[in-house]
């Protein structure tokens, strides 16, 4: 089972989510592209924060951070019951899996790329409002989501880059054209400026050798 819940702390809402157990969180594991959150020292599901297009990590706001921490300690037995519970976030990409890792544990590829907020307490404020948004899908659907998600995420993200790259080249053969153009121009008034210059020269010089039109006629 798959739970997601939606954060209105933010707009646009963001979308997080969480397995049931850790069986379904190596389902996350496996097809994440988003955030995930941890309670550090501690066994607790994961929780993952689906990011717009665009969004860092690095640069979640503080109150979505919050919402995804407390959903995290809410989601850990022993967490729950604590204070001053340390949860810990990473990108999905630096989440480290081997196969001498029990179910569901994970580690760190950079354990410098971590952040870490700390909770004195449990906010059941916040845990009720995002309890009254959240959604479930059950397996087998849950991973053929998860899947399908993932899929149209990569999908998106290589048709905004082979546009971004087809936009690049529609501006840089822009501008190369318009440096043609203008070195043409550029050539051309040099052409027509001294080539008066050189006729006038060249008369010039006629008549200083005696040169007189009159003997021709």
């Amino acid at each position: 089972m798959v739970y997601y819940f939606t954060s209105t702390v933010i707009g646009p809402p963001a979308t997080i989510y969480v397995g049931k157990d850790k069986t379904e969180n190596e389902e996350l594991i496996k097809y994440g592209w988003d955030e995930d959150f941890h309670a550090d020292n501690l066994s607790s599901a994961h929780i993952y924060l689906r990011l717009e297009t665009g969004q860092s990590w690095e640069n979640i706001s503080k109150e979505l951070v919050e919402d995804c921490a407390q959903l995290t300690k809410a989601n850990s037995i022993e967490g729950n019951k604590r204070d001053n519970v340390t949860v810990i976030y990473t990108p999905w990409s630096n989440l480290k899996k081997d196969g001498s890792m029990a179910i569901g544990q994970v580690g760190f590829h950079d354990p410098k790329k971590t952040k870490r907020i700390l909770l004195p307490t449990r906010i059941n404020a916040t845990i009720n409002r995002l309890s009254k948004t959240r959604s479930e899908i059950p397996p087998p659907d849950s991973s053929a989501h998860l899947l399908e998600a993932r899929t149209a995420h990569h999908a998106s993200l290589r048709k905004a880059t082979n546009e971004a790259l087809q936009k690049r080249k529609k501006e840089e053969a822009r501008v190369a054209k318009e440096r043609r153009e203008e070195k043409v121009r550029k050539e051309s008034a040099w052409e027509e400026l001294y080539g008066e210059e050189r006729v006038r020269e060249e008369g010039k010089a006629n008549n200083e050798e005696g040169w007189d039109s009159d003997e021709f006629m």
